[in-house]
């Protein structure tokens, strides 16, 4: 099969999305830059993340959010800022980066595979539903994300599953 079959066929089937309205979040954690050859370390970010996980000062909850950035040199470049919500950026660690995510719209998209398999459903998204759904996603400002991810208190960490969400912003 050619890669333009392949692009057209995501090896998901996605579930039809909830939709939520988001309330604004302050999301704290590790934050790198990645190209399509180096993607694959990015499970080596959230390895380093994990042991602050819990001891954060600010920290909200137990839910943790894989931020995703469009890199402005373009070329499939991506940032990606592994964190948890805080309650301010007073006493981070400086290693740290904090962004705030708006209130606003979303399509949450379920991810019910193993974790390593969330680039399969983060394509079906771009490939299958972006296109169908013909509403653009909104302007976003300057240093906005362009999604994010969520994983709930369910997720395990030991066994890559449970409680994976994508959350897109939508118009209305």
């Amino acid at each position: 099969m050619n890669q333009a079959k392949m692009k057209e066929s995501p090896a998901v089937q996605l579930e039809a999305p909830r939709f939520e309205n988001g309330r604004v979040l302050l999301i704290a954690g590790l934050r790198n830059r990645y190209t399509a050859e180096t993607m694959r370390d990015l499970p080596t970010q959230w390895q380093r993340f994990a042991p602050y996980i819990g001891k954060i000062p600010g920290q909200i909850g137990g839910v943790a959010y894989g931020v995703c950035f469009q890199a402005s040199s373009g070329a499939g470049d991506m940032e990606y800022l592994s964190g948890v919500e805080v309650s301010g950026a007073s006493g981070l660690p400086g290693e740290f980066s904090v962004v705030s995510i708006l209130a606003q719209r979303y399509a949450v998209f379920a991810h019910r595979e193993h974790v390593s398999k969330l680039y399969e459903t983060l394509e079906a998204i771009g490939l299958q539903w972006l296109p169908e759904w013909g509403d653009p996603i909104p302007r976003r400002g300057t240093g906005a994300p362009d999604f994010f991810e969520r994983y709930s208190e369910e997720f395990d960490p030991r066994t890559g599953m449970g409680g994976m969400e994508v959350w897109v912003p939508v118009k209305g």
